[in-house]
This record gives structure tokens, C-alpha cells and sequence, in this order.
């Protein structure tokens, strides 16, 4: 009879011994699992972060001139203002004119060498993320919202507008109001 008895809480302690085993397999693949879980996305995490780095390194290599570029457009604004605005025919100042057309070309091909390439617009439909609309104005030669003088060029930087054109776009114009004498 001892002997029975003994082998039965033999038996409940193997039964019992087979459950705490089978249940803390249960709980080391489930840790497994998380940790499987948490290295692959410290994997994903560190390759987003190398991605975003190489991302941001290409920019500023792109972007560098940015602020030294918009800083010189002025000059290249003065220049062709200078062009625009002197007397073409007087002989005195032709080899002025000469020197400062040579340095206007030279200027812009330094800049087109660092990809900053100039929005002249004119003549072209109006778009607002190149354009800035300085004023609208009747015309029946061309079509509605399209560029009929530029006030000042814009400028691209490597796709990147840097600074808008200042246009003026030209609107339909307007029926014709009868005059006072036509109303009676």
C-alpha cells in the first residue's frame, strides 16, 4: 500500500514537473519571439537612420551655394539693369557696354557651372510656384494668365526654386462699357 502511494506522488510530481517545463518553453519562445521581433526592428531602425544621414549629407552637398547664390543675384540683377538701361548707340560708352556684357556672360556661366539656372519666363503660362505675380493686365494678343513682362527674374538652384519671378500676367479683357451718350 506504501508503495502505491509513493508511485502516485511520484506520478503527480512528474505530471506536474512536465507541466512547469512544458509551460516555461511556452514563456522562453515567447521571449525569443520578442527579442527575434526587437533586433529586426533595431535592423530596420538603423538602416532608416543611415538612409535619412545619406539623405541629408546629398542635400547639403545640393544646397551648400544656397545662401551665397541668393546673395549674388543681386549683383547679376544690376548688371542687366545696367545693360537694359544704357544708351546702345552711343559710341562713348560701347566699350563700357562690351566689358560689362562679357562680365554678365562670365558671371552666368559660373553660375550655370553650380546648376543655379535662371526663370525668364516671358511669353510662358503663368505657374505660381516659379512666378510672383507683381500685377495683371488687359491683353487681347495673348492668352489669359500668361507672362507678359518680367520685372525680375526668378532662379532655380539645382531644381530648387531660390528665388520666384516677378511678373506680370496678363488677364481677358474686359467687355467694353458703353459710354454715357450710348446708355440714352
Amino acid at each position: 500500500m506504501a508503495d502505491e502511494q509513493l508511485n502516485e506522488k511520484d506520478l503527480n510530481v512528474e505530471e506536474t514537473g512536465a507541466a512547469d517545463v512544458g509551460a516555461r518553453v511556452l514563456e522562453l519562445e515567447e521571449q525569443l519571439a520578442a527579442a527575434k521581433d526587437q533586433s529586426l526592428r533595431a535592423v530596420a531602425d538603423l538602416q532608416n537612420v543611415r538612409r535619412r544621414a545619406e539623405q541629408d549629407v546629398e542635400k547639403a552637398h545640393k544646397f551648400a551655394l544656397e545662401k551665397f547664390a541668393g546673395d549674388l543675384l543681386p549683383v547679376i540683377d544690376s548688371l542687366e539693369r545696367g545693360l537694359e538701361l544704357s544708351n546702345a548707340d552711343d559710341e562713348s560708352i560701347k566699350p563700357m557696354r562690351e566689358g560689362i556684357k562679357l562680365t554678365l556672360k562670365m558671371f552666368q556661366d559660373t553660375l550655370k557651372r553650380y546648376n543655379l539656372e535662371a526663370v525668364d519666363p516671358h511669353g510662358e503660362p503663368f505657374n505660381a510656384e516659379h512666378h510672383q505675380a507683381m500685377a495683371m493686365e488687359e491683353s487681347a494678343e495673348v492668352e489669359p494668365n500668361s507672362v507678359l513682362k518680367v520685372f525680375q527674374k526668378g532662379y532655380l538652384l539645382n531644381g530648387r526654386l531660390l528665388r520666384p519671378a516677378m511678373v506680370v500676367v496678363s488677364k481677358a479683357p474686359s467687355a467694353a462699357q458703353p459710354s454715357i451718350n450710348e446708355k440714352a
